[in-house]
């Protein structure tokens, strides 16, 4: 078993012969570490950075505004292109900040999180186009977390967070996801393994909206395509002159 792993899919369409680069939608962010021992190190560190690399102006939020024990709904606020963006999370589960079952804060001198089970509900008032989130102590009991988005189309995406299955206790993971081409109203958390068996702590949430998404690390932007086709064909021109002479 890879105790700690780090994988970013990065699926690109380009197309060559246009000034224009598209962006395969979703971009997953994933980084796990099931050695953390109740610490933000490793690969998720890593995931996360690449995330919000490809993102301006964006904000994280985690529960330590709340008290232990605060129950849904929740109302948080994010930074937005253009003033805030809001988000009401829904359902199962407390705000809490006891580590002795695996589960542990990830905010930078925090000591809360977000404690859950079962299904719960992310509401968005303006539509996002990223989302993230470090998630701590999932699998150990065979779980895994699902996520259903749903887009202002109401079409649904079903994505599943590929977490190792009966891990070990108090890992740590990052997962995100950045589309350029969809923008979601909604996201609904989903367990395999509901109940009391899977619980999991959910903490530094960040949402963004398609404007706060930046160049993707390593794709040209449509004008850089633009320079690089005009200056293939400066080359051609001037192959075709020298062969005339």
């Amino acid at each position: 078993m890879m105790k700690n792993r780090f994988r970013i899919v990065h699926s690109f369409a380009l197309a060559m012969l246009a000034s224009s680069a598209a962006l395969a939608a979703p971009v997953i962010y994933f980084g796990e570490n099931q050695t953390a021992g109740l610490s933000v190190s490793g690969s998720p560190v890593a995931a996360r950075a690449q995330f919000l690399s490809n993102l301006s102006g964006v904000s994280s939020q985690g529960f330590e505004s709340f008290a232990v024990g605060r129950r849904a709904p929740i109302d948080l606020t994010f930074a937005g292109s253009a003033g805030s963006l809001s988000a009401t999370l829904t359902g199962v589960g407390q705000v809490d900040n006891s580590t002795a079952f695996g589960r542990f804060n990830t905010t930078t001198g925090g000591s809360k999180w977000y404690d859950v089970s079962g299904a719960f509900n992310i509401a968005f008032g303006t539509p996002i186009a990223a989302f993230g989130f470090y998630g701590t102590d999932i699998g150990d009991f065979s779980g895994r977390i699902t996520l259903r988005l749903t887009d202002t189309n109401d079409v649904v995406t079903n994505l599943t967070v590929p977490n190792t299955v009966n891990g070990n206790d108090g890992s740590l993971l990052f997962y995100g996801f950045i589309d350029s081409t969809k923008a979601y109203k909604a996201i609904r958390f989903g367990n395999t393994a509901p109940g009391d068996d899977d619980v999991f702590g959910f903490d530094d949430m960040v949402i963004g909206e398609t404007r706060q998404i930046g160049p993707p690390t390593g794709v040209p932007e449509p004008g850089s395509l633009a320079l690089v086709g005009l200056s293939l064909a400066a080359v051609v021109a001037a192959t075709r002159r020298k062969a005339r002479k």
